[in-house]
């Protein structure tokens, strides 16, 4: 990437931390961001569908945010920019609608080369039937290269990266605010163990706090990284869910551990069974799935 590009983009995102989609429209006539520092107010405005006095703000932010070194502070603080036309920049997140325009990582970045990679997710208030459901698939899915991904969240998201850790694997932590804020706080030391042995990444800028609406866009990235989504237990009506929602408009194999029928925590993937998800209760179930795939791929070439 041009450097200058490269610090341009870095000092839009920190004061507009927007997905690529919105960005664009910033590029679609100045694809360098050479003339958005002198680029009349009303004119970004109308790009970004914002009123006057934000695109102003915004415009004032950015001529500041131009001589900050952010390349020398991330070097400091370990955490790694990675743009979108980064080479380790997944291929996958440019099926989403709304690509990340920056992953800002801390760790082992080679994590981004390896597709094969399972998102594992499931209940916050995860009971022990999760750990146990994930120690029969896991290490499995690791033995065979498989990379989990999941959220940082507390119970089952905190229990799949340990899991993998626990079992010889790899990891990737995708969290809802930048580095400076690390959330949840019991997971300070599960956090700190990935970022410095295994990968962990946000699309905020580092002193981005956890906000709710955080989430649902970190939910996204979790399933736009992943193959398949496994899920172990959730409600219903639950963000677990929601992640699933991604994954099904982006053709995401969808695995489920079912249950006991008289659980809360069951019923979602039971319901995602039922409406065709595949029922999962060891690795080899998932691996016979992309098994069958890379077979039918084959024959089709």
């Amino acid at each position: 990437m041009d450097s200058l590009f490269e610090q341009r983009l870095m000092a839009l995102h920190y004061v507009y931390p927007q997905p690529l989609n919105r960005i664009k429209r910033l590029m679609i006539d100045d694809p360098s961001l050479e003339y958005l520092e002198s680029r009349p107010a009303w004119e970004i405005s109308q790009l970004l569908g914002i009123k006057p006095e934000a695109a102003i703000s915004l415009k004032d932010a950015y001529r500041k945010s131009l001589n900050n070194p952010y390349s020398e502070t991330y070097e400091k603080h370990k955490i790694l920019p990675i743009s979108y036309n980064h080479p380790n920049y997944p291929q996958s997140l440019f099926h989403l609608i709304d690509p990340p325009v920056i992953l800002y990582a801390k760790g082992k970045i080679e994590y981004l080369l390896n597709e094969d990679r399972i998102a594992v997710i499931g209940a916050r208030m995860a009971s022990v039937y999760s750990q146990k459901a994930m120690d029969l698939i896991l290490p499995d899915l690791v033995a065979a290269g498989f990379i989990v991904v999941s959220g940082l969240a507390k119970g089952a998201d905190a229990m799949a990266h340990r899991t993998a850790i626990d079992c010889g694997g790899k990891t990737i932590a995708v969290t809802g605010s930048g580095f400076l804020h690390p959330y949840p706080k019991e997971n300070d030391e599960l956090n700190i163990i990935i970022e410095e042995t295994q990968l962990a990444l946000t699309e905020y800028p580092p002193y981005m706090q956890p906000k709710r609406w955080n989430f649902p866009m970190r939910n996204r990235i979790i399933s736009g990284l992943a193959k398949g989504v496994l899920v172990t237990e959730a409600e219903v009506k639950s963000g677990t869910l929601s992640t699933i929602e991604h994954a099904l408009e982006h053709g995401k194999d969808i695995f489920a551990v079912p249950g006991s029928i008289s659980s809360p925590l069951s019923a979602g993937p039971h319901k995602l069974i039922y409406e065709g998800a595949k029922p999962v209760w060891n690795g080899l179930h998932v691996l016979e799935e992309y098994r069958e795939i890379r077979a039918l791929n084959k024959s089709i070439k």
